[in-house]
């Protein structure tokens, strides 16, 4: 795909799937600034989805999302949504990084013993609500925090959910009420009333 830089160029204001649809076939022509623009655009949801990852890994994660997506572009269906794909892109990528990131702390833990320190017992007072949410959520079950995150905290649609994850709509409401149970009695628990 020959690259070519533009300047100045005006687009379209429509909407935002509209721009992305724009900026895809800008980028299928080698224009690469709008690929920038694309990736300006979805970085913050790409690392949202990527968070459950090891924090080390994220920036080189998100790259790699990225990456793929270009790659893929010339195969990309125009007729789904870029930011549904792209996401799909990321929650496959995530999946991998997780089944990888368990093996390893498997093998870890199968070799070493871990003796209970006064470290282990964080002091909850100290901790601020925010602290307390991210607790909640690594204690969520891998497919449950995912809805929780992009639903509640990134305010995807259920539906769009369902597209990226691939899995149907009823799926996406049941754990996305199962994960707010789940949360829900972790932070009272915590002391945070509801």
């Amino acid at each position: 795909m020959p690259i070519k830089l533009s300047k100045n160029r005006q687009f379209p204001s429509k909407s935002a799937s509209e721009s992305d649809s724009y900026l895809v076939q800008q980028c299928l022509q080698g224009d690469i600034q709008s690929y920038g623009l694309l990736y300006r655009r979805h970085q913050q949801r790409v690392r949202v989805i990527l968070h459950q990852c090891e924090p080390s890994s994220l920036d080189d994660l998100v790259q790699e999302v990225f990456l793929r997506a270009w790659k893929g572009l010339p195969k990309f269906r125009q007729t789904a949504k870029f930011s549904t794909w792209l996401y799909r892109i990321a929650w496959n990528l995530a999946c991998n990084q997780r089944q990888a990131e368990v093996q390893r702390r498997n093998q870890l833990q199968a070799l070493t013993v871990h003796t209970p320190t006064q470290q282990d017992a964080p002091d909850l007072m100290a901790l601020h609500y925010q602290d307390l949410v991210q607790q909640g959520l690594v204690n969520l079950s891998f497919d449950h925090r995912t809805i929780l995150v992009l639903h509640d905290l990134e305010e995807v649609p259920q539906k769009e959910i369902a597209e990226i994850l691939d899995i149907p709509l009823g799926t996406v409401k049941s754990r996305l009420f199962h994960a707010r149970a789940a949360m829900r009695q972790f932070l009272q628990q915590q002391g945070v009333q509801l």
